[in-house]
């Protein structure tokens, strides 16, 4: 049996089935952290996180061989440091494509369609008093720009194409193998389409990427879609482009200081906002700690990882 430190709250699935195997420390429940490294530390060698694991931690867990992730996102583990110090680390990936690139889809829809607002009319009873509500847009027959054609950006793709949606894309780097347009430039790939849709990872790489130059390319037509990571995007410039009227709207999932989005993000009817609730789905929740689990369970085991990220 190892001992495990849970550095964030866990789904019951993985609390409970991490017991079963393991003695399980809580971290962020511990009224007094250093006493808890005191007394467990070296004893530590895995550790099950949520997407973020403080560096510092490193020093107090001297035979940490695995750190695994809840959550596809990892930006927030420095995965080189800990391969440096003998640790793995894992995450959630696959599992949780298709819950995010529906939710993705939704939004676009949507926000097109004005269905938030459309129902308020409805309930509002405006309908009956004022007739028909306006026309709105259509997302058949528009251009969108993925950046982060990954995993999830690929099932993005897919739906969008079915939905006879003209898709390209930006990244790191051109993938021969996929029939979507790239473009080499984000800001050329903007202000060629309709809606520019991020699903880009966080990290010093891609830190405000979608920032007010890509957003004047995207134009007043143009509408910014981000549900991959909220350091992705200039929330700040993006305020002034939608107050200045220089891009047509947003719909975001992710934000940089959440559950915190801008204040004035709040207040605007062309701006469509969710709690970062991409992979939240039970189907989908289920899935990711099962994958936790199983992750823990191979390298007790001895075996290769399922999801390795270093």
């Amino acid at each position: 049996m190892t001992d495990i430190l849970m550095i964030a709250p866990m789904p019951d699935l993985v609390a409970g089935q991490l017991a079963e195997i393991g003695a399980v420390h809580d971290y962020t429940g511990a009224r007094d952290k250093r006493a808890l490294m005191s007394e467990v530390g070296d004893k530590i060698g895995v550790a099950v996180a949520m997407g973020g694991f403080p560096a510092s931690l490193h020093g107090s867990l001297p035979n940490l061989k695995l750190i695994a992730s809840y959550g596809v996102g990892y930006d927030g583990i420095d995965a080189p440091l800990a391969r440096a110090r003998g640790a793995a680390v894992t995450n959630t990936p696959d599992v949780l494509s298709d819950a995010v690139a529906e939710l993705t889809v939704a939004m676009m829809l949507a926000h097109d369609r004005q269905m938030m607002q459309a129902e308020s009319y409805v309930r509002k009873g405006k309908w009956g008093k004022k007739g028909m509500y306006p026309l709105t847009r259509q997302l058949a027959g528009s251009k969108a720009g993925i950046f982060g054609l990954g995993r999830i950006g690929k099932e993005v793709a897919a739906r969008l194409t079915a939905m006879k949606v003209d898709v390209a894309y930006h990244g790191r780097r051109e993938q021969p193998d996929q029939p979507y347009r790239y473009w080499a430039s984000l800001a050329e790939m903007a202000a060629s389409v309709d809606w520019l849709v991020s699903i880009a990872p966080g990290g010093a790489e891609t830190r405000y990427a979608i920032d007010a130059e890509v957003l004047r390319a995207l134009g007043p037509d143009g509408r910014v879609l981000n549900i991959g990571r909220g350091s992705v995007v200039h929330e700040a410039a993006l305020v002034t482009a939608l107050k200045a009227g220089t891009v047509g709207g947003a719909a975001l999932d992710v934000f940089e200081d959440e559950p915190y989005p801008h204040p004035d993000l709040l207040t605007m009817e062309n701006v469509l906002l969710q709690p970062h609730n991409g992979s939240a789905t039970h189907v989908t929740r289920e899935a990711m700690g099962q994958l936790v689990v199983d992750n823990v369970k191979a390298h007790l085991a001895g075996e290769s990882l399922l999801s390795p990220v270093n």
